[in-house]
């Protein structure tokens, strides 16, 4: 049925035309934008999704630039503390030559100071944006990632970059904080500087060109009987012992039995008895003289956190050391040397060792008058500069150069490990950093598979809706012509 009032396929074709025309504007959006998801309109799940994906991608940028600045900040702090080390590996050499006593040592004493005034201008030197990783004792975090959960929380997570301390600064002790004297063990009261004795008693029997021999250290001491008397074999066998010059050790006899004296300051030196003949010897205590030092005795099992602090008092003065992050009771035992060692004190010498338990035990040997000897310990410190002591070394004496020799390699100890330490954390934040790059680039490499446009599919989809719409126009067209054949059928 024909009418002139409905034209259905001029509706038809306009419908028709109206869609081509719409998806011909969202393909031509498509085109002028890049995307086939500009907003939220087109497709709201995926849009929502890149949204929340651009945003930690903008997260990223930002973490990429708080990697950078970390990165160069510890790799300064890792020059200055390896330029360190050189320095003080030079000047260990000149401590060295300190040891021999035929030189110049107020030059020598010149030469320390100036590489110590110089290892404290690396030291002041050495930041970056004022950020000083080679002072102090507070750890820094260097932001490091952005960690999304399933739940759409969203958690940052960071770098931990431990300073090193290479400051020449004492410490200071907390005289009030938690009493921590139980882990220090002094041995006596008081270091004297008499010597450490042992008795040999001889017996059983001795025959003529019998062989008595006793093996000291490192020193066999031997004597041929020319008597069947004890008394004689124990007097020739002591005159032996002192002709031998043992350094440090002496003996005396009466009747049968010897006695023997060590000032060996820091190793027990082991006796050994023996003889070709019947003659036995009985020690009085040990097979051993044991060495003169007084020690204070570290717990083997006691941790050190930051700000515990560690006295040793000798006569009137007090020598402190505090300790910092991640430090060990070895570092307390070498600290505490080095403070000892730094107030020269005349007469007095210092070893660190550790006993058959593995605690460590700090030495101090008097060979002056007795002095009162204690040892404690307080927490809540400031903690100690990792060099401190370095400006103290003096070794215009045999006392002071010896010291400084036994000390220079704590220092340098020190300085290694804090390059090693920073070396570690900078190639850690180098590899975040890369990540963290490759990362970005993932993501924004997903964004744009979700609502980047498909160029060449756009394109043809272009051109068959241009030509559809081309159609449709043509189609509208001969709908609206259809009413006009009606008019033939009234003329």
């Amino acid at each position: 049925m024909s009418s002139i009032l409905t034209n259905n396929g001029a509706m038809v074709a306009l419908q028709t035309l109206s869609s081509i025309n719409k998806n011909l504007g969202n393909v031509q959006n498509q085109i002028s934008t890049g995307k086939a998801v500009g907003n939220s309109k087109d497709n709201s799940a995926v849009w929502a999704i890149s949204k929340v994906m651009e945003s930690d991608v903008k997260g990223f940028k930002s973490i990429s630039d708080s990697l950078a600045l970390g990165q160069s900040t510890v790799a300064v702090a890792r020059q200055a503390s390896e330029t360190v080390a050189d320095l003080l590996t030079e000047m260990k050499g000149k401590i060295t030559a300190a040891q021999e006593q035929n030189v110049d040592r107020s030059k020598i004493q010149a030469d320390i100071d100036a590489y110590t005034q110089q290892v404290q201008s690396v030291i002041g030197a050495a930041q970056f944006n004022g950020l000083n990783l080679v002072s102090g004792s507070d750890s820094v975090d260097v932001l490091s990632s952005l960690d999304r959960a399933s739940d759409g929380s969203v958690a940052s997570s960071s770098i931990s970059v431990s300073r090193q301390d290479l400051t020449t600064d004492a410490g200071v002790y907390n005289a009030s904080g938690t009493d921590l004297s139980v882990n220090a063990t002094a041995s006596d009261t008081a270091v004297v500087n008499t010597g450490i004795t042992e008795t040999l008693q001889l017996g059983g029997t001795v025959a003529v060109d019998d062989v008595v021999r006793l093996q000291i250290g490192e020193t066999s001491v031997s004597f041929t009987a020319a008597t069947t008397t004890l008394d004689d074999a124990a007097a020739g066998l002591t005159a032996a012992i002192n002709a031998a010059g043992i350094e440090g050790i002496t003996a005396t006899v009466a009747t049968d039995t010897i006695t023997l004296t060590s000032t060996v300051a820091f190793e027990d030196t082991a006796l050994t008895f023996t003889a070709t003949g019947s003659t036995t010897g009985t020690y009085g205590t040990d097979a051993a003289l044991e060495a003169r030092a007084e020690t204070v005795t570290f717990s083997a099992t006691a941790g050190v956190n930051e700000g515990d602090g560690y006295r040793v008092t000798i006569g009137s003065t007090d020598f402190d050391y505090v300790a910092g992050q991640g430090e060990t009771m070895e570092d307390v035992a070498r600290g505490l040397k080095i403070a000892v060692d730094s107030a020269g004190l005349s007469n007095i010498s210092t070893n660190v060792t550790q006993d058959a338990n593995g605690a460590w035990q700090l030495q101090v040997d008097n060979n002056s008058t007795t002095l009162a000897f204690s040892a404690a310990g307080r927490s809540d410190g400031t903690a100690t500069g990792g060099l401190a002591g370095l400006d103290s070394i003096d070794v215009t004496t045999d006392e002071g150069a010896s010291a400084a020799l036994a000390n220079i390699e704590t220092f340098i100890g020190t300085a290694i490990d804090a390059s090693a330490a920073f070396g570690s954390v900078e190639g850690r934040i180098s590899i975040q950093s890369e990540f963290i790059s490759k990362l970005s680039d993932s993501l924004k490499s997903g964004i744009g598979s979700m609502v980047d446009a498909n160029m060449e599919e756009t394109s043809a989809r272009l051109q068959a809706l241009q030509v559809q719409q081309q159609l449709g126009v043509q189609s509208l067209s001969m709908a609206n012509q259809a009413p006009q054949s009606i008019l033939s059928l009234f003329r």
